[in-house]
């Protein structure tokens, strides 16, 4: 699909080819729903200037006007995350999925769906349990009466963080069925997940006010065991990349890619 408006500045996809052992190591890094690059590349460049190769994307309909989201569905992001995985195996010889918010939930479906392919998941405030409420329960009929909702009708609070300034550029408006596109696929992805043996990395802002802590409190007992560690961020709300433990979050990143793929 093709975008009818111009890129947000910062919003841009951004890559690093990497740089001695370690450029055989890649990470794909995934932002959130009606989000964009801006919230995800310090992380991207922190994963970068350890040596990794990184593609941070632009999922298709984000990062320029909320128009261009309209069209797009899960069924679009989801290509996407495939397509950056399957560009990175062709000079890596491993790879971890990072992604935040809906970008983690895609990295769980990639990740449950290509087990073989990936080293390792990282998971930063990702959505993967059904939204509760009279919103969430209405949520389909509501594509159909009212197209397009307000940022924070739809649950979604702008610039959901602790430091000052915070900027994430997200749009405030949010087309419905591609949201429900998402909401749709939860089930199925949930259900792929267990007994999935890949290491994972599951991070979540304390003080998260947009996706519950519970997604990922819930994530050991979807995968059943194995290698699963959570990681709270006492001081960060959902834009965790973001926020005041952005450090914190870059380093144990990091960390975590160099023990799974042994580089």
């Amino acid at each position: 699909m093709n975008d009818q408006h111009p890129i947000i500045p910062g919003a841009e996809p951004w890559a690093s080819p990497g740089e001695g052992d370690r450029a055989r190591v890649g990470a794909v890094v995934v932002h959130g729903f009606t989000g964009n690059p801006v919230s995800t590349r310090p992380l991207g460049e922190a994963i970068a200037a350890a040596g990794y190769a990184v593609e941070v994307l632009r999922l298709p309909g984000h990062g320029t006007h909320w128009k261009d989201l309209a069209p797009a569905r899960y069924t679009d992001w989801r290509g996407a995350v495939n397509a950056a995985l399957d560009g990175l195996l062709t000079h890596c010889d491993k790879v971890v999925l990072v992604g935040f918010s809906m970008g983690g939930t895609l990295v769980l479906d990639v990740g449950g769906a290509r087990p073989g392919d990936v080293a390792g998941l990282v998971t930063i405030n990702a959505a993967i349990l059904d939204r509760e409420g009279l919103l969430a329960k209405i949520a389909p009929l509501l594509g159909y009466l009212l197209p397009v909702v307000p940022a924070k009708t739809a649950g979604l609070i702008a610039n959901d963080a602790n430091r000052p300034g915070v900027d994430e550029k997200a749009y405030d408006h949010v087309p419905v069925k591609a949201a429900n596109s998402l909401i749709a696929v939860l089930p199925g992805i949930r259900a792929r997940l267990r007994g999935l043996a890949v290491p994972l990395l599951g991070i979540y802002g304390e003080q998260d006010r947009s996706v519950p802590n519970a997604n990922t409190k819930a994530l050991p007992g979807l995968f059943g065991g194995g290698d699963v560690t959570l990681l709270p961020l006492p001081n960060s709300r959902h834009v965790a990349p973001l926020d005041l433990d952005r450090e914190t979050l870059e380093a144990e990143t990091v960390s975590f890619i160099g023990r799974v793929t042994g580089i």
